[in-house]
């Protein structure tokens, strides 16, 4: 069934804001996917604080031109959808971590990150960057190698002494 003019008018506004509005934006080509899985897909994603929205790819594209962001626009194939947030990686790391079960069914095409189009590639690089608190948690225990060591190798030196 085709869409009316005012509803695609609205549509195109949306698709403006979310990309103007957002800091992190991640094409998803979702062919085949079902609707219990994209549902479950959205209720991950929203979780994260992730929206997601499927869209007209000519309503994509008009509204990507008004964005122009730098960068050459990643290859759009098949069906679209957009995961959004205001959190640069989240968006990429939910689709990237759900698509693991679903190979076939859905894929990163691309995004947009800090303003700048991102192909496949650098979106799934995006994607495996951890969590903050596990960044927090490698972090520290960096610090604490070297003090460990230490007090592992005055150990043995007392224990020699002894």
């Amino acid at each position: 069934m085709a869409i009316s003019k005012e509803k695609k008018v609205e549509i195109y506004k949306n698709i403006n804001g979310i990309l103007n509005d957002s800091k992190s934006v991640v094409f998803v080509n979702f062919k085949g996917l079902g609707v219990k899985d994209t549902t479950d897909l959205r209720k991950k994603l929203r979780g994260e604080d992730v929206n997601y929205i499927v869209a007209k790819k000519t309503l994509v594209k008009r509204a990507l031109g008004e964005l122009s962001p730098k960068g050459d626009m990643p290859q759009l194939d098949g069906e679209l959808a957009l995961a959004y947030s205001n959190d640069l990686i989240a968006p990429a790391r939910g689709v990237y971590d759900f698509q693991k079960g679903f190979k076939d069914k859905i894929a990163i095409l691309g995004g947009i990150f800090e303003g700048k189009y991102m192909d496949k590639m650098a979106m799934t690089e995006i994607a495996s960057i951890p969590p903050i608190k596990v960044l927090y948690g490698q972090f520290v225990n960096v610090i604490n190698s070297p003090i460990q060591g230490l007090v592992v190798a005055l150990d043995k030196i007392a224990e020699k002494k002894s």
